[in-house]
């Protein structure tokens, strides 16, 4: 995996989150996990394709979706996470993503993104490469696992 394409993926959050009125973000860790992700609470998949192909895995504990949900909603108390709060904290990644398939086109690198994909509770996804490097992202006072799963597409 490019380290060029890790930093497209970071500036987006630097690009977007401060457009929600989230300025505290930070880089908290970064580790390898294996092609299977598994989690609970909200995982949300968006597939890449293009020159680069694959998946980012977005996961978020239940708390922090509620909390980013309300933010998207302006302010307005989460409870529980129903369609319309699952639809915003979806469209808080489609955001993420689309600003970094822009970061990647102003690089010259051609992407296309999938609508996101939102699982609630046991979450597996299995990726296509082995190796998949994970972000640990601070938001405020959340916490949301980035999961980049991306290999060069074969000419």
């Amino acid at each position: 995996m490019d380290a060029n394409h890790i930093n497209l993926i970071l500036d987006a959050f630097t690009n977007v989150m401060p457009q929600l009125g989230l300025n505290n973000i930070e880089k908290k860790g970064i580790s390898l996990r294996d092609k299977i992700i598994k989690s609970e609470g909200i995982g949300i998949v968006i597939s890449i394709i293009g020159d680069v192909k694959g998946n980012i895995i977005y996961l978020l504990s239940e708390e922090d979706a509620k909390n980013i949900a309300s933010i998207m909603m302006m302010g307005m108390p989460v409870e529980v996470l129903d369609e319309m709060s699952k639809s915003a904290v979806s469209e808080l990644i489609n955001m993420l993503t689309a600003n970094a398939a822009t970061n990647f086109a102003n690089n010259g690198i051609g992407i296309d993104i999938s609508p996101p994909m939102l699982m609630h509770g046991n979450v597996t996804v299995s990726t296509n490469v082995d190796k998949v490097l994970s972000l640990k992202m601070g938001i405020e006072n959340m916490l949301m696992e980035v999961n980049i799963a991306l290999e060069n597409s074969v000419a």
